[in-house]
């Protein structure tokens, strides 16, 4: 339908100086005519009876004819004009333009008009010739004319859009199927190889895009053979951090016996070895509550973020007069857009990591949780007072099992926060550590629908 109707546009754009062209022709044709008939008048003046007269001018199609020849205007031939002539057209000095606007209103205009037309008689025969003659004619002409170029016109419009679509159709719809179908089989099984799909467009984009999703589908393939090592080496360890916390479980219970032992050496060593088997269990207990863990897709919704702050500071016993205080300087009506239970679990990682940390050097210390915004972010920062992070900790900050800050911690709070945050399309970073304290910065985006 787009290609019939540029086609008819373009058309149109050629009709209208055609059919000026056409009226011009037309009206040249008249005056060739009208100057024949004069010039058999004035060849046999006196041999030519009214009603020849009236004959010649019938053949014609006018009702009168002027010639002037050495500067003398004769009428060689008339007759009754039934009407008072409407219009005069004068095609010796008329432009392109002068044309086109003439031919235009003879199109639309319905009245039955009288016109009277001069022009260049042909082949020298004097300096002007003039003829009154009926618009009528004119217009079915201009009509006829006008119908038979439009049918040409949807002609070609049909045939061109139909070898449009059947190339739009093998160029660019048939090679987008294919990669709809090709998309929709590698969904079904894309740990299979064979349905990687190989590039044949003929069209340079179309290539380009299945170039770069051939690309895309081999990475996602070899990542998802190595998740699925990884998760079997994870079902591994799960299994046997299970049955180690179950043998951890009973040396446990036969080291609090060893406590009350009456060795002095056995009653000494029975805490050291409790500790150790404790932060044992910890450990197994942590990776087998990382491993079954399957964070659900955030419900973002409108929090108080003030509030959320003020729940997390109480759960953490950060209460007023506690060696370690909470401030909390966030703005009562300061809204962000995340998922409640989510965003405390985040806040409540931080808090009492930075409690931790703070209790580690046995005086007190305070923790501050700010917030505010920008046209782009919400930002919440968590400071402390703390030691800082030790340099082993920075480098593998949010990784599990490796970014652990105190002794004997797995590192899972970072990690889980941080994947929490990402889930929100956020970012969890350090901003600052060192003497005098620690800082980390979450930046939550307010755009609903990134590109």
């Amino acid at each position: 339908m787009l290609t019939v109707a540029f086609v008819m546009l373009a058309e149109v754009l050629i009709f209208v100086p055609s059919i000026a062209r056409f009226r011009a022709d037309f009206l040249m044709n008249r005056l060739e005519k009208a100057q024949i008939a004069s010039l058999a008048q004035l060849a046999a003046e006196d041999m030519v009876t009214p009603a020849l007269e009236q004959e010649l001018l019938a053949n014609a199609e006018v009702y009168n004819v002027v010639l002037r020849r050495d500067e003398v205007r004769q009428l060689v031939l008339s007759s009754e004009i039934p009407r008072p002539v409407s219009d005069t057209y004068d095609l010796r000095e008329a432009s392109p333009w002068d044309l086109i606007r003439d031919a235009i209103r003879c199109l639309f205009d319905s009245d039955d008009r009288i016109i009277r037309v001069i022009g260049n008689p042909v082949q020298r025969a004097g300096l002007l010739i003039e003829v009154t003659m009926d618009e009528a004619p004119l217009r079915r002409a201009m009509l006829d004319y006008g119908t038979r170029i439009l049918m040409l016109s949807a002609l070609i419009s049909a045939v061109t859009a139909l070898l449009l679509f059947l190339a739009v159709q093998r160029l660019i719809v048939t090679p987008i199927r294919r990669v709809s179908r090709h998309m929709a089989a590698y969904a079904e099984a894309p740990e299979d190889a064979r349905r990687v799909i190989a590039p044949m467009a003929q069209v340079e984009e179309l290539r380009e895009a299945e170039e770069a999703m051939q690309h895309m589908q081999q990475q996602l393939t070899g990542n998802l053979r190595q998740k699925e090592r990884l998760a079997q080496l994870g079902g591994a360890v799960a299994k046997i951090s299970h049955d180690l916390r179950n043998i951890l479980t009973t040396a446990q219970l036969f080291a609090d016996r060893m406590e009350g032992s009456a060795d002095p050496s056995v009653a000494r060593s029975a805490p050291k070895l409790v500790a150790s088997i404790s932060r044992a269990v910890a450990l197994c207990e942590s990776t087998l509550a990382f491993g079954k863990a399957e964070e659900a897709v955030p419900t973002l919704r409108p929090v108080r973020l003030a509030h959320l702050a003020e729940e997390v500071a109480e759960a953490e016993g950060l209460a007023e007069g506690a060696s370690v205080a909470c401030l909390i300087e966030v703005a009562e009506d300061l809204e962000v857009r995340a998922d409640p239970e989510q965003l405390y679990r985040v806040l409540a990682n931080l808090v009492r990591n930075a409690r931790q940390a703070i209790e580690a050097t046995g005086q007190g210390g305070t923790i501050e949780v700010s917030a505010g915004e920008d046209a782009a972010e919400w930002w919440i920062r968590i400071g402390d007072t703390g030691p800082g992070l030790p340099e082993r900790a920075r480098e593998h900050l949010f990784e599990a099992f490796q970014g652990g800050a105190r002794k004997g911690g797995t590192g899972l709070g970072l990690a889980i926060a941080d994947e929490l945050v990402r889930g929100h399309g956020g970012t969890l970073e350090l901003a600052r550590s060192d003497a005098e304290g620690t800082e980390f910065l979450i930046r939550l985006p307010k755009d609903e629908h990134p590109v």
